[in-house]
């Protein structure tokens, strides 16, 4: 199951730059949006292999920091790559130093593994890494699919990790 991530506040973050380059997990950052809006994670015929809820979310970020007058682009992984930027190739990984370098900031919309990911590809370069998502746990879902070929999550929970967001799990159930 995809690792459940929650949105962080990046605009005052990056809003002293005047550029950011937002790199992006389809797969886990698309999963959780998904189910938070109980909306289709994917609409095969109307966005390719693109989570919609992840688009509708980077177009939101992108207008607020453009009016803090920082410039955005997403960065485009290969077709394969934009699901799971954990598992970038070194191609990939190359490719995202080179148009980084263009940039202040990338804003990472993903896991743990997929910042980290970001930030090795980044090594030796200025650019700032920015966490956009972070993790809550681990989506524990039904998947549903729905005719024509929508791809969608019910019954979902979230399952915490034992680190400190259990601890913050617990506070809150108290």
């Amino acid at each position: 199951m995809p690792i459940h991530l929650e949105e962080l506040d990046v605009v005052s973050k990056v809003e002293d730059t005047d550029s950011a380059l937002i790199a992006a997990c389809n797969m886990c950052a698309g999963a959780s949006l998904a189910m938070g809006e109980e909306k289709p994670f994917l609409q095969l015929f109307n966005s390719l292999l693109k989570s919609p809820p992840l688009e509708r979310h980077i177009e939101r970020l992108q207008s607020q920091l453009l009016e803090k007058g920082v410039k955005t682009t997403k960065f485009e992984a290969g077709v394969i790559q934009q699901f799971f930027l954990c598992l970038w190739t070194s191609r990939q990984r190359k490719k995202l130093q080179d148009q980084a370098k263009a940039y202040d900031a990338v804003i990472v919309l993903g896991c743990d593994s997929a910042i980290k990911t970001v930030r090795d590809s980044l090594n030796g370069t200025d650019c700032r890494v920015v966490q956009g998502m972070e993790v809550a746990g681990i989506m524990n879902t039904k998947t549903k699919f729905h005719w024509p070929f929508d791809i969608s999550f019910e019954a979902s929970k979230v399952v915490p990790m034992c680190d400190h967001h259990c601890e913050r799990f617990s506070q809150h159930s108290q």
